[in-house]
């Protein structure tokens, strides 16, 4: 329902000054014995899971990792990827986040750039990762999991026939270029290597260390490293809490689907709710059949995604006859709720027995992820709600420091508790990203074009930096074509986002090649080639499109919002076609 009357919550929360794995154990005490995580039904308790994260960190301090060094996580959301982050934060280490299904190049750039020397990953993705960790400019030693080693043994059995691939043999099944010191290690034969002896080090609180570091573009191209605090992210569990408004508690589920790679995922998904005393329900791989048979089977009471999962749920036919009153909380972000999207997903949830609205969030991995949200059971069209509290945002002209009255569309920026130390190793764009105002304070300047009204709701409108969102997962056009670039065949090359149905925008790259080259398959095929080593899956063209000119700006550049233009007409004309 719309409402004009604005939504109060506490302005301010007082933060523990505790690592992230201090305040979960602090919290853990008074309900050791209900359900931390569960992974296809087989369950783990906080007291079992503390002694998991123990074991862990004893193990990775026998293997050598000190405090302050990065620590490597390339898995899905699964048990180990959760009991191998709090140990890294147990012993004063820093979890290094990154996507399994980068490209073997990228790998090896954000090991490289966090100066990574241990890696755990998954059976799965093994010789990608031994490829990449070879590319590394220095030793890597690798970890390798398996799912089905945290399955229900009749679950288990059966993946292992399936899927499953015997990486028990390692070292020998890869020969390794780089070995890092020692051999590379099954994850059992990782928690053998600690004992009850190992003594742990003493981790205090510290407020400017890095805990964590995520991935984020950059206008160049080239990813950056976000680093984060613990204090950024307990912050960002204790405040979205609050502007959730229902308590999280003992029995209370989370589907937590989002990946732990990515902001929403760690930050709301599994550390908010972690902290809270509620359950994770992990999902490792994501398809909206299993997504929809998870939600009938495990009833959870709150789901969170971006969305074209939202918008494809509407169509389940599992769900036709749902009865989702178990619903307390459902949480869109990662892209833009169209007005009309949220009005469908509302009503498909009135009729479906649930007391609850679609919420949205917005917010930047430079601040975890969300730092504002729909208020509960309040909506305005089109706002993505309240900033949490503690946090101010302000509208201002794009990139000066002119704060413009309320309705007057400019540059969102904010200040925060979550807001980011900055971008590792990269001071040129921490210091356009983070700029201290004459009130004293840093604010984050987000690149993107909104509005405030004069209650405080905040109205998104549009990106200023150049981003494609496709299925929630950012990719930056800058690093796609500069790999399409290096190709010899290509003269230049612009990609941009198109609309999709499905995925609200997949990626279409123009090129121009160079003379006396032609652009067939065989050339098609050869720049994918290319493009598969060195960006994910995600990031790929869906189609590729020659030219003999792409438009240009009156200095020269490529005029790709021409491009997107032309998209854009083509999509309403084709919708238009198929409503005729």
């Amino acid at each position: 329902m719309d409402t004009k009357t604005p939504f109060r919550q506490k302005e301010h929360l007082d933060y523990p000054k505790l690592t992230m794995y201090q305040l979960i154990r602090q919290n853990a005490e008074a309900y050791l014995d209900w359900p931390a995580y569960s992974f296809f039904r087989k369950r783990t308790t906080y007291r079992t899971f503390i002694k998991k994260i123990d074991r862990c960190a004893r193990a990775l301090t026998a293997l050598g990792v000190r405090p302050g060094e990065a620590v490597t996580i390339c898995l899905p959301n699964i048990p180990q990827a959760i009991d191998f982050f709090y140990a890294i934060n147990r012993i004063g280490a820093v979890a290094n986040m990154v996507h399994p299904l980068s490209a073997e190049n990228e790998v090896a750039f954000y090991l490289n750039l966090a100066e990574s020397r241990v890696i755990l990953t998954a059976d799965m993705f093994y010789e990608k990762v031994a490829a990449a960790s070879d590319a590394a400019d220095h030793p890597v030693r690798i970890l390798v999991t398996r799912m089905q080693d945290e399955l229900p043994p009749h679950l288990a059995l059966g993946y292992s026939l399936t899927q499953g691939k015997n990486y028990l043999s390692l070292p020998g099944r890869v020969k390794r270029k780089k070995p890092g010191d020692g051999p590379d290690l099954t994850w059992n034969e990782f928690l053998r290597s600690g004992n009850k002896k190992t003594e742990l080090p003493r981790v205090k609180f510290d407020e400017k260390r890095t805990s964590v570091i995520l991935y984020s573009g950059g206008t160049s191209g080239v990813p950056k490293g976000v680093c984060l605090t613990d204090l950024n992210m307990n912050a960002l569990a204790m405040q979205a809490r609050e502007a959730i408004g229902i308590e999280f508690k003992n029995g209370y589920t989370m589907l937590s689907c989002m990946p732990l790679f990515h902001g929403f995922g760690l930050g709301i998904n599994i550390h908010t709710v972690l902290l809270h005393g509620a359950e994770c329900i992990l999902m490792p791989t994501f398809t909206i059949k299993t997504y929809a048979d998870k939600l009938i089977k495990e009833k959870p009471n709150f789901i969170a995604g971006v969305p074209t999962i939202f918008e494809a749920l509407l169509h389940m036919p599992q769900l036709d006859k749902a009865d989702l009153s178990f619903l307390k909380g459902m949480f869109c972000g990662g892209d833009s709720l169209t007005v009309e999207l949220k009005h469908k997903i509302d009503t498909f949830l009135a009729e479906h027995g649930a007391s609850i609205q679609v919420r949205q969030g917005y917010g930047l991995t430079e601040c975890v992820t969300a730092s504002c949200l729909t208020p509960r059971d309040e909506s305005r069209d089109g706002s993505i709600g309240i900033p949490f509290p503690d946090t101010v945002y302000a509208i201002v002209a794009p990139g000066t420091e002119d704060v413009l009255p309320p309705g007057t569309e400019g540059e969102i920026i904010l200040r925060t508790p979550t807001l980011m130390l900055g971008y590792l190793k990269n001071e040129e764009e921490t210091a356009q990203a983070l700029r201290r105002l004459p009130d004293g304070n840093i604010w984050l300047y987000t690149g993107d074009l909104g509005s405030m009204d004069e209650d405080g709701y905040v109205y998104f409108r549009q990106r200023i930096k150049r981003m494609i969102v496709t299925n929630g997962y950012n990719v930056y056009p800058g690093q796609v074509e500069n790999i399409i670039d290096s190709c010899d065949e290509v003269a230049y090359s612009c990609v941009i986002g198109v609309p999709d149905r499905k995925r609200i925008s997949r990626v279409r790259a123009y090129i121009v090649l160079r003379d006396g080259f032609t652009g067939d398959d065989k050339c098609k095929d050869r720049i994918m080639e290319k493009l598969k080593k060195h960006i994910a899956g995600y990031a790929l063209p869906r189609e590729i499109i020659f030219r003999k000119e792409l438009p240009k700006t009156l200095v020269g550049k490529v005029a790709y919002r021409i491009l997107e233009e032309e998209a854009q007409a083509e999509a309403a004309d084709s919708q238009t076609g198929e409503t005729k």
